[in-house]
């Protein structure tokens, strides 16, 4: 499994789950205390003392008191989720989506062959890509205020599937 944090200058971590191990909490928050904490200070001088806002889901995983706990330590503020909202998930849409079109039908003979297609992918990507993710967000978020939340637009890469 990837989890993939990210920003508009593009990705800050890609994770990659150990086959047969579960992604908890306690993975969760190690992952975002040694991994994710130092990624962003080495590769995103400063940006600590400013401030990280994170966006995802309400998977249990996510709001998890453990999880949340974490989040306090750290001092990243996480935007409130609409449960169920197909209208701001920019990983589901704007990344994951078109990396599984794109590797959608491929046959890989080991994990190490999927992290080398990911990264081929990504790095065909145009130099805006991420930016681009962020302001579709953004209009997204302006969409459904001005609508006073009524508002569902489904991403359409939701109707692929990829297995890997």
């Amino acid at each position: 499994m990837l989890t993939v944090f990210w920003d508009s200058q593009g990705p800050i971590l890609e994770h990659y789950q150990e086959r047969g191990s579960a992604l908890n909490s306690a993975h969760y928050s190690e992952m975002l205390i040694d991994r994710l904490k130092p990624e962003i200070r080495s590769i995103r001088r400063g940006q600590l003392s400013k401030g990280i806002v994170l966006l995802h889901d309400n998977a249990c995983l996510h709001i998890a008191a453990h999880t949340v706990e974490t989040f306090q330590k750290l001092m990243f503020v996480v935007l409130a989720y609409p449960p169920y909202s197909p209208v701001l998930a920019p990983s589901e849409c704007h990344l994951f989506g078109p990396l599984k079109v794109a590797l959608r039908g491929r046959r890989f003979t080991s994990d190490q062959e999927v992290k080398e297609a990911v990264h081929s992918w990504r790095a065909s990507q145009p130099k805006t890509f991420f930016s681009d993710g962020i302001k579709k967000l953004v209009q997204r978020c302006e969409k459904c205020v001005e609508k006073q939340g009524d508002c569902v637009e489904r991403c359409s890469y939701y109707k692929f599937s990829v297995f890997i």
